[in-house]
């Protein structure tokens, strides 16, 4: 077992409640970038338990469900006290009527989905994935993909309305009523969070992809501003899709795509300082968020029980502060930006 530090539980925002530093993702569990084995699928899940990861997020969208089916399979294996379970809503599934196509998932449940922020759909929504959970209970709910990576420029506002006047009302009844421990929500841009955060009453937020090694914009802005809430943060995509885990190889992905040349550069400009302290960029990378106080818990997909394994063990290995210290003087990193102490 890696040292207790490595997972240790904290507290997510002023809600307080307990979750693991690592995360669990269940994107890749349904069916994301190829057709997943279910026995592969349970047991990554039940690897992550068994290292000691407390955290679970999934989503209606993955799969069409079927991360959700994965993940209440393991689940239901063990006992459910100490384990937080966190999904989304603003998507609404239709079993009856045909998949249609254009989520990315290589697989998944035949059942279609439509967007529906309102208060009775997320209510819809959330009922609909306890029963694929087999839980009678939800410990997070965020609101799911209002930003214009999803919707484009031009729904972006009606999106946003909705989901304040729909979902909000729904979540912010549940978690007084004690049905649910904490809302928020999953978006990929750090300007929608900041925009949700000055709007609503939110405990935590899960950001993907806006605060890495790489690349910091939710530093200037929004992540103060969560400080100052105490919004807890759950941060996803800190390789930035790829790249900070393989380096600057060919074909390395970089928000979804492949890297431009600018960014390749950059990587291997960092990697060359991490390999002077004998780091591997990848250690680096998983470390580095976490040196921001609003930063909770990291949120890593998986697909097979050795991946677990290796994020647990990266989490574990000292990373020397003379390696952030070479990175800011190399200009790679700002001079103010938190790290890890």
């Amino acid at each position: 077992m890696p040292p207790a530090s490595a997972l240790a539980p904290r507290p997510l925002g002023r809600c307080r409640l307990p979750v693991s530093t690592l995360g669990f993702g269940g994107a890749p569990l349904g069916d994301l970038y190829a057709h997943l084995d279910e026995a592969t699928a349970v047991a990554t899940v039940e690897a992550a338990i068994a290292g000691g990861v407390t955290l679970f997020d999934t989503s209606p969208l993955y799969g069409h469900g079927l991360s959700e089916h994965r993940i209440g399979a393991a689940l239901r294996r063990v006992p459910r006290e100490g384990l937080v379970l966190s999904t989304k809503v603003g998507r609404v599934a239709e079993p009856f009527a045909g998949r249609g196509d254009g989520s990315g998932y290589r697989g998944g449940l035949p059942h279609g989905l439509r967007f529906d922020y309102s208060y009775d759909g997320a209510m819809r929504s959330l009922e609909q994935s306890a029963l694929r959970l087999g839980v009678d209970r939800i410990d997070i709910v965020l609101i799911h993909d209002v930003d214009v990576w999803t919707h484009g420029a031009a729904l972006i506002e009606q999106r946003f309305g909705e989901a304040m006047n729909g979902a909000y009302r729904a979540l912010e009844r549940l978690r007084a009523a004690g049905a649910v421990k904490a809302i928020g929500v999953g978006v990929n841009e750090a300007e929608m969070c900041e925009r949700f955060a000055r709007t609503g009453d939110f405990d935590t937020m899960l950001l993907a992809g806006r605060y890495s090694l790489l690349e910091q914009p939710a530093l200037a802005s929004f992540m103060p501003l969560a400080l100052e809430k105490g919004i807890g943060l759950m941060l996803g995509g800190v390789f930035n899709s790829g790249i900070l885990a393989t380096g600057p190889v060919p074909g390395a992905r970089y928000n979804y795509n492949p890297a431009p040349p600018e960014i390749l550069a950059r990587v291997a400009a960092i990697e060359a300082v991490c390999a002077r302290h004998g780091v591997p960029l990848r250690r680096a990378a998983l470390q580095f968020p976490l040196g921001h106080k609003a930063v909770a818990s990291l949120v890593m997909g998986a697909v097979a029980s050795a991946e677990v394994a290796d994020q647990i063990a990266e989490l574990a290995q000292p990373v020397p502060a003379a390696l952030w210290a070479e990175l800011k003087a190399e200009g790679l990193l700002a001079a103010d930006v938190p790290v890890p102490q």
